[in-house]
């Protein structure tokens, strides 16, 4: 969980509400962000699995993409096919550069015939948005940057905590979304390997809604911190740390989130690039590691084999409260990333085994139908 520093950050809608909930701050993305509440980080990881974490993400970016062409220009800039999308259904894919470099990792839902919502990392989002209203201008198409309020609420209470404050999605299934309300926008996904949902809204009815989900004795403000052990234990990603411009789809492995035809045919951005990623080979791959002990091994970390010889880095890494041991995700040379084999890390002196361990860590429990 990348730190932006000091600096001038900008602060959620709803900062007053985080500020009297005695909400512990700190800088993420640029945004100045909810790290913890009083309930502390390892009770908000477990109450979530649990029962019901309430998350304030307004850091990230709702953009709307209508027009006529809107399914043709989110095709060039992104490695599916929107016309394959039924109405309500949401989709995982990336904003790729000419490289096959990950630019951002997003979740693209068709509301209508021709318009569809993007969900953006927060650090990525004007750059999102400058590139997507670049690809469109070759297009009949629109790009909007919304203004909403977005909260995540996760975990096996969320549906009926939802339900009770108004709010009946129980109809959705994972990776499906719709429109409740007018300005509204809500998906059945999430970020935790928990069911859940992800709820936007105008600023303005945010407040009240928060109030009547917060009335649920199953739901808690739930922090960064969290968020972040959480999405560890159930392998996903973080983009600037296990994904990067720098990181293909190929050695992230994440190529199940583009369909085969289009790898083989496809015109994205970066697709020459990803058709010859892919002829090549990853010299590399993306790994769940299990450090032994009791220590977590942190994002930046250097591996290493027996031998000494770096064959890869850390990318996140942190304690599974779930599963009662440290847990990391990395990349490591391609011969040594196999289930059980083991590398080592530095950590203050010391030399630290790790077991290549696969993901996730704890079972996704995504509502599927």
């Amino acid at each position: 969980m990348a730190d932006t520093g000091s600096g001038d950050l900008l602060k959620l809608p709803l900062n007053e509400l985080h500020e009297a909930a005695k909400a512990r701050f700190g800088g993420f993305a640029g945004w100045n962000m909810p790290i913890t509440y009083p309930l502390g980080v390892l009770k908000e990881h477990l109450h979530t699995r649990e029962k019901a974490g309430l998350f304030d993400i307004s850091h990230m970016k709702l953009i709307e993409v209508s027009g006529g062409e809107a399914a043709k220009a989110l095709a060039r800039a992104c490695p599916f096919d929107p016309e394959a999308l039924a109405l309500g259904q949401s989709k995982y894919t990336f904003l790729l550069n000419e490289k096959a470099g990950i630019s951002d990792d997003v979740i693209v839902t068709r509301v209508a015939e021709t318009r569809f919502i993007v969900v953006a990392n927060a650090g990525n989002a004007a750059a999102d948005v400058a590139h997507l209203s670049a690809v469109a201008a070759e297009f009949n198409c629109v790009v909007d940057p919304l203004d909403r309020v977005l909260f995540a609420l996760q975990g096996p209470a969320a549906e009926a905590a939802l339900t009770e404050a108004g709010l009946d999605l129980s109809h959705l299934t994972f990776m499906q979304g719709v429109e409740p309300k007018t300005g509204w926008f809500a998906t059945r996904s999430g970020y935790t390997g928990e069911d859940g949902f992800e709820i936007a809204m105008p600023i303005p009815e945010a407040r009240e809604f928060a109030d009547k989900l917060l009335a649920n004795e199953n739901v808690a403000w739930v922090g960064l911190a969290a968020r972040d052990s959480l999405r560890l234990e159930a392998g996903l990603c973080l983009h600037g740390n296990d994904i990067t411009p720098d990181t293909n789809p190929v050695e992230a492995g994440l190529m199940w989130a583009i369909a085969k035809p289009l790898r083989e045919t496809g015109t994205f951005i970066g697709a020459d690039a990803l058709r010859a990623a892919i002829s090549q080979g990853a010299a590399r791959k993306r790994v769940g590691l299990k450090p032994e002990g009791r220590a977590p091994v942190r994002d930046g970390t250097p591996l290493i084999d027996a031998d000494g010889k770096t064959v890869g880095e850390v990318t996140s890494g942190g304690f599974g409260p779930s599963v009662g041991h440290p847990v990391a995700m990395g990349y490591v040379d391609t011969e040594p990333a196999q289930p059980a084999t083991e590398v080592f890390a530095e950590v203050r002196g010391n030399r630290v085994r790790l077991a290549v361990h696969p993901l996730p860590f704890t079972p996704h429990r995504y509502r599927k139908g």
